[in-house]
């Protein structure tokens, strides 16, 4: 049921994306809770070689951002568009095309683009508001575009908010023995699964096993390599890949970890961090990535990432890794061949597990900011 006075959003996200990202997790997860919040939502796919795109790609979408409601009943009203930056950062001159015909759209930053700062600072620009899924992008926008930067020219760009990725309910983690590692992400080379197969190896003396779960269809060139380090590694009998699991098949091999990894070279939050803090589980994640955030939200004093100052226990840790995988395999050594580090982590895993925000505080955060009363 509509609420009176409830907006109607029209969510533009990345049709290319097909594998359960974090960024169509979100998405999914936060149309769902505006709806319950009495939002009315359209999800509206893009079909497109995002970022950027062709020029025909980013034709069309313009303009479907400057089309009516589309497929919203008959109750509509004029929506807010908000669109994934996945599409819109590679894209502005179709924001500023429905901008100069006073129909604006929203961002939803899950990852910043970097590596075209132009296009980026034009379509913040050119946006309604910029909403970040995480301080660590909002921080990386703010400090490539602020006043006095000289990257991206004169573009002024609209206000940027932040919009924590929430964490659904879960049941506790019952672990394994010999203990358990899972890595949850898409093989692909930036979430670095052939450096942690590296480090597993050089402690196969000691009584592990371990699951890589995500797709192996979105680079299948880097899935063969992974496959193929398993086997030389000789790690055969210790390593499944597992692909992409949905249903109760993910929900068992959560069920299994001891201990979640994620090494990404670029993270901008890591919602595979939350979701293993959600099941008890401690997480190990790169240093210098928004995975840290991450780690940190369910700690004492909220989202903030640690200081090092060891003023609250994390459920895990941060490394600082390069291109040698020997700091990762210290980490893993370490937490294999220590009870009472294992103990202290799974103890502030299982307090964060319970400060966790809900999608409800994100779906919330959403609708105030678009609604103009953030």
């Amino acid at each position: 049921m509509i609420k009176p006075g409830s907006p109607a959003v029209r969510l533009v996200v990345p049709g290319n994306v097909r594998h359960n990202s974090g960024g169509n997790a979100y998405n999914a997860a936060l149309a769902k809770g505006l709806r319950a919040l009495g939002a009315e939502v359209d999800i509206c796919r893009v079909e497109g070689n995002w970022p950027v795109g062709s020029e025909d790609e980013r034709r069309r979408l313009a303009r479907r951002l400057l089309d009516g409601v589309g497929s919203m009943g008959a109750t509509s009203r004029t929506p807010v568009t908000i669109v994934d930056g996945l599409v819109a950062l590679g894209a502005p001159q179709a924001l500023e095309e429905a901008a100069a015909v006073g129909r604006p759209a929203w961002i939803l930053v899950h990852m910043p683009l970097p590596g075209h700062p132009d296009l980026e600072g034009r379509a913040l620009a050119a946006a309604a508001g910029v909403i970040c899924a995480s301080s660590t992008a909002a921080d990386e926008l703010r400090g490539r575009h602020s006043s006095g930067s000289h990257s991206t020219g004169s573009h002024s760009t609209a206000p940027i908010h932040v919009a924590l990725p929430g964490t659904s309910a879960a049941a506790l983690a019952a672990g394994s023995n010999p203990p358990h590692f899972v890595a949850v992400a898409a093989l692909l080379p930036n979430k670095n699964q052939l450096m942690l197969l590296e480090a597993l190896a050089a402690t196969r003396e000691l009584p592990w096993t371990a699951s890589l779960v995500g797709s192996d269809s979105s680079d299948p060139a880097y899935a063969q390599a992974v496959r193929g380090a398993i086997l030389s590694l000789g790690l055969t009998d210790r390593v499944s890949v597992q692909g992409e699991l949905t249903g109760q098949a993910l929900d068992a091999e959560w069920s299994r970890a001891d201990l979640s990894v994620l090494v990404s070279q670029a993270e901008a939050y890591g919602m595979v961090v939350t979701e293993s803090l959600a099941r008890g589980i401690p997480v190990v994640v790169r240093d210098g990535t928004g995975a840290v955030e991450a780690l940190a939200a369910g700690s004492p004093g909220g989202s903030e990432a640690p200081d090092g100052g060891g003023a609250a226990a994390l459920p895990g840790t941060a490394v600082v890794l390069g291109a040698d995988p020997a700091p990762l395999e210290a980490v893993l050594r370490r937490w294999l061949s220590e009870p009472d580090l294992r103990r202290r982590w799974r103890e502030a895993a299982l307090a964060a597990r319970n400060r966790l925000p809900g999608w409800d505080v994100t779906a919330g955060t959403v609708l105030r900011f678009i609604a103009g009363a953030g």
